[in-house]
This record gives structure tokens, sequence and C-alpha cells, in this order.
């Protein structure tokens, strides 16, 4: 039998998890075969997945009817239908969560986007949200932030898994990065155990081309379309290995602590000039996560192209960012707008899943 290209990239050292969620793809046994025959290790959801689930299915219906008079507000409703889905999804990667020892197998839930700038708040919803799911494999997802950041500390300090969204610039990702190693540092200090814990930190890169691009033109770099992104990354592979190899580190891995690993989020294609699969070949290599789409994953089986290049033009990325410096484009103000810009779409849909709920309750 031929070897299915999506498995083949877990041969390298690196993960895949699926960016979707719904009830449809669980009842039918479609994830079940995405993990199966994909070797597909993980989930992530976010308030755009759940709003075009809940908006384009009437599986939630009967839910949210069932609900109506429970006297939750929308968004205590929403978590309900929210909570129910991921439980689901850990319970059907729960093999793999064992047979990786805790490395994979974990399903990603978000906290309101609405919070994304409130430490207290995005701190207290985590802890509520990990209690409600009551799963060793669910990770609490909460931007990176500068207010984010606090709460990374506080949460992983409290034993929950985190994932790290909405990361877009080398100088946060480093911020949280320290938060990580802060946080078990915290825990070491109150006598606690740091084994278990597990993070990763979400780097988003197609969309930083799809705002870089179109400046490269005029500058001359037209040579650096679609490179800057998959530039950026390769450099936050390299300050990984630095931060992850650093003897304050090696202190809390020796207590069995697992170092945050690096995930490439937004990984599909959003120029169709680019091969559908330019994100995911070109940056697989050990200890990392990718989370992708499912055309993106049925894209890769059919023809994607599975090799160890992360490493590969490491001279050449460092040069790319370079020259996009000298000739005056600001990658770390361009990165915080896109940060900006990522909590905005994660707002509308919530708000728009919001309204839905309120509409369906209506309907009762």
């Amino acid at each position: 039998m031929a070897t299915n290209n999506v498995k083949l990239i877990h041969s390298f050292g690196q993960s895949i998890w699926l960016d979707f969620i719904d009830r449809q793809i669980m009842t039918s046994g479609k994830l079940k075969s995405l993990i199966d025959d994909d070797g597909v290790r993980g989930v992530t959801s976010n308030p755009a997945i759940f709003e075009k689930a809940i908006t384009s299915s009437s599986d939630y219906d009967a839910d949210i009817r069932a609900l109506a008079d429970s006297g939750k507000t929308n968004e205590e409703l929403f978590f309900s239908l929210a909570i129910k889905d991921i439980q689901k999804a850990t319970d059907l990667f729960k093999g793999v969560y064992d047979e990786s020892k805790g490395e994979d197998g974990y399903v990603s839930l978000e906290v309101s986007p609405f919070l994304a700038l409130d430490t207290e708040g995005t701190t207290k919803q985590a802890l509520e949200l990990w209690k409600a799911v009551g799963r060793d494999n669910v990770m609490i997802k909460i931007p990176g932030t500068q207010p984010g950041l606090a709460a990374i500390r506080k949460t992983i300090s409290e034993g929950l898994n985190i994932n790290v969204t909405l990361l877009f610039g080398l100088p946060r990702y480093e911020a949280v990065a320290e938060a990580y190693i802060s946080g078990l540092e915290d825990r070491v200090a109150a006598g606690k155990s740091v084994e278990g814990i597990s993070s990763v930190a979400s780097f988003f890169l197609s969309r930083i081309d799809v705002l870089v691009d179109p400046m490269l033109d005029e500058k001359g770099l037209g040579d650096l379309k679609g490179e800057v992104a998959i530039a950026s990354a390769k450099k936050a592979y390299e300050i990984y290995k630095k931060i992850f190899s650093s003897d304050r580190w090696k202190k809390l891995a020796a207590k069995g602590a697992k170092p945050q690993r690096l995930l490439w989020a937004s990984t599909s294609s959003k120029n169709p000039a680019f091969k559908d699969t330019k994100y995911v070949e070109a940056l697989i290599g050990p200890d990392t996560v990718d989370t992708v789409p499912l055309e993106t994953i049925e894209a890769f089986r059919d023809h994607g192209v599975a090799a160890n290049v992360l490493e590969n033009g490491l001279d050449k990325a460092t040069e790319a960012l370079d020259r996009l410096k000298k000739a005056g484009i600001d990658i770390d103000k361009i990165t915080q707008q896109l940060e900006d810009e990522g909590i905005d779409k994660f707002n509308k849909p919530f708000e728009k899943l919001l309204q839905s709920i309120e509409d369906q309750k209506a309907k009762v």
C-alpha cells in the first residue's frame, strides 16, 4: 500500500492537527479515519470554526432549544455546546494521547475572543473551561496579546495545558516562551509537579504574506513574495531551539517539564498563485505541530511533499528579514496590526454566533 503523504510528516517529528471541528465530522466517523489513516494527532478550534459549525447545520438546534430556558447567557449557552463537542473529540483522541505519553492527542478550546485584552477575565474563564471539560488532553487557547502574557503564566502555574494563539511576531513569541517557563518555575516554587503539562505557541503564517506581499513590488523585493511568513517561522524555530536548550530550561526539563512546541497556524494558501500545500511543505521539522484545515490535509494527501526542511536556508531567512528592514518595511508594526485584526476576525464571527443562538432560542 502506498504511504499516506500526511502520515509521512510524522516520521520527521512533526504532528499534524486538524484545524476544524463540528459534530458531523465526529458522528460520521470521518475524524476517526483522519486519526487512523492520515495520522492526525490533535484538533484546534476557534470562534470562527464554531460559528461555521453551529450556523451552517441543524446539528445544534435541539441542544439550543433544550437550553433556551436555562437562564444561561448566549455566551454560556455557546460554551455548553462547545464543551460537549470538545469532550467528544478529546475522547476520540485519548488513544493518541496515551500512546504518545501526552505529547499529542490534544483538542483546543478558546476563551471568549471578547477577553483578548483582559488578563483577569481570560485567567478566570480559562480555569472555568478547564474544569468544565474535565479532560487531561484538552488545551485551553489564550491569545498571545500583551495582556494575555500574564494569563498564560498564571494558568500554566495552575497546571493547565495552554495553546497560545494569534502569534505573528518574533518578539512576542519570545515573550510567550518566557511566560510559559516562568509559569512552570512558579509551579516548582510552590512545590508542585511540572510533569504532564503541555503547551504550544501558535504562530500564524499566511496572513503575514497577505499583508506584506503587496508592499514588496514597490520596494523592488518582488522575489520575497510568499517568503516572509516562512522566513519568520524559521527564525521562530531558531529562537525556540535556543530557549529550550538553555541552562534555565534544563533545570525544568530535569523535573519532567516538556518544551512548549511551536505550532504553525493559518497554513492554507490564501494566494491562488501559490501551491495549496506551500506552507505545510516549507515548515516540516522535528518537535513542531502544524494545524491544518481539512481541505489542505486532503490536498497534501493527494500531492504534498514531506521532507525535513524546517532548518534549510536559515541564512536566507535571516537575509529576507534584513532586506525588509532595509527597505523600510517595519515587520513589528505589521505583526501588531495583524494581531489587532486577528482579534477582530474572531470577535465578528463570535458576535454572529451569539446572535444565531439568540435567533434559535426565539424559535422555541
